[in-house]
């Protein structure tokens, strides 16, 4: 059975989690397959909001089976206080299943991340301080603690004394920071987490091949997204992983001839956290108006989001790196207030004019965007529940980011709720 793969298409935050979670009721396996608990997915069931972070959107579904993939780093502290938090709200997450070959973000990781981003100042990558990108460069190096690791105490142990080592010789002699000790971590990892854990570890691999084998719809969920990508996002402004559709191929096990369908879920607008080139950022009150009616901060941080216009040459990019077959369009319903509406068609740089995203970073931060105007619907959509009933004015801009991309629009958010969402048909598109 060919396996669908959900993929963000901007800089994070479009809203992933929502539509993995309106089509994991098709599915029998979500899984995860990169990135840490530096993503968080909402999605609202029946007014009660769930802030996911490392479970796969797919656990609210009791038939699914929710995969932690073998390319997503793990802080198991965060895994089992969502597992709590899902439990005491009624949603069974005994289902999880986490690769033994998942990496273990350790507290030497979390260290180092604080104290390199207060180092670089003003040139910080603005990372979330959660040991990701720490946690992958260990992975890299092959000096990583794996989740498999925690059924082996002796050699847990023998992999931490080693690595510790050196960890602690970094933190206090370029940091100046107090050494980290090895019994504290290994009891906390050891006798806390490793009993609850364990349970969970399996061979994802052949769990998820043995689905698609028997003819069950796999689905693969990135985190982060495409301009976040260690390989094609805007570099360094980037996370330590593979959040592209092929990212799902190394971080799951499996080869690209089982993915027929790949969704990119993006915004009807752009967002982004953190530092990095943001070539149609609003500002003033047009962006602070983007940024209330879109509850723009972050799940995990509270960070506010910078917001600008929809970006149709970062879309055409990613749709090449992605080889997507369609896009779920959130948050429409966000544009309702607005008398006119912007989109990026092409950006300009020292008179020339780039149709696609120039490859140089150089170019890349000074271009100005060249924009096309839509009117606006002014008028509330949460309503609707099909194309028609949206007013002409939305449908307009939906086909018009559709020809911009080359890519059809089969889903469209149009408020938070699970059930607000418009399906558009073969013939619609």
């Amino acid at each position: 059975m060919p396996a669908t793969v959900v993929v963000g298409t901007q800089w994070g935050d479009e809203g992933k989690g929502r539509f993995t979670d309106l089509l994991a009721k098709e599915m029998d396996v979500v899984v995860r397959y990169q990135g840490g608990h530096n993503a968080g997915h909402t999605i609202v069931v029946d007014g009660e909001t769930f802030a996911l972070q490392l479970i796969p959107s797919g656990v609210l579904y009791p038939h699914i089976t929710p995969v932690i993939g073998n390319g997503v780093v793990v802080d198991p502290a965060v895994l089992l206080e969502e597992i709590d938090t899902l439990d005491a709200k009624g949603v069974d997450a005994g289902r999880v299943q986490v690769s033994g070959n998942a990496h273990l973000i350790m507290p030497y990781h979390q260290e180092l991340d604080r104290v390199t981003e207060r180092r670089l100042g003003h040139n910080k990558l603005g990372t979330t301080k959660r040991g990701i990108g720490p946690a992958y460069a260990d992975k890299a190096t092959r000096v990583g603690l794996r989740v498999q690791d925690l059924l082996d105490p002796k050699i847990f142990r023998q992999k931490l004394d080693v690595v510790l080592k050196e960890k602690n010789a970094i933190l206090a002699k370029v940091y100046n920071r107090l050494p980290l000790s090895a019994d504290d971590i290994a009891d906390t990892y050891l006798d806390q987490y490793a009993p609850r854990v364990a349970p969970m570890i399996s061979d994802t691999v052949g769990l998820v091949h043995e689905a698609l084998d028997a003819g069950r719809h796999v689905m693969f969920e990135g985190a982060q997204a495409t301009f976040l990508d260690l390989d094609h996002g805007t570099y360094p402004y980037v996370t330590s992983s593979n959040p592209v559709a092929g990212g799902a191929c190394t971080g799951a096990g499996i080869g690209p001839c089982h993915v027929e369908r790949v969704i990119g879920v993006a915004k009807a607008y752009v967002t982004r956290v953190g530092s990095g080139p943001f070539p149609t950022e609003v500002h003033g009150e047009l962006g602070t108006s983007m940024v209330d009616r879109g509850h723009e901060y972050g799940v995990n941080t509270g960070r506010r989001r910078r917001v600008g216009w929809f970006d149709a040459v970062m879309l055409r990019h990613a749709v090449r790196l992605n080889s997507l077959t369609e896009i779920a369009l959130a948050k429409l319903d966000v544009l309702d207030t607005f008398d006119t509406i912007k989109v990026c068609v092409a950006y300009e740089a020292e008179g020339v004019r780039h149709e696609q995203l120039p490859y140089h970073q150089s170019v890349l931060h000074k271009v100005r965007p060249v924009y096309e105007e839509l009117p606006g619907w002014g008028s509330e959509l949460s309503g609707a529940t099909s194309l028609g009933e949206l007013p002409g004015a939305a449908r307009q801009y939906v086909e018009f980011l559709a020809r911009q991309v080359g890519v059809p629009v089969g889903l469209i958010s149009v408020g938070p709720s699970r059930q607000q969402y418009v399906t558009l048909s073969p013939a619609d598109r």
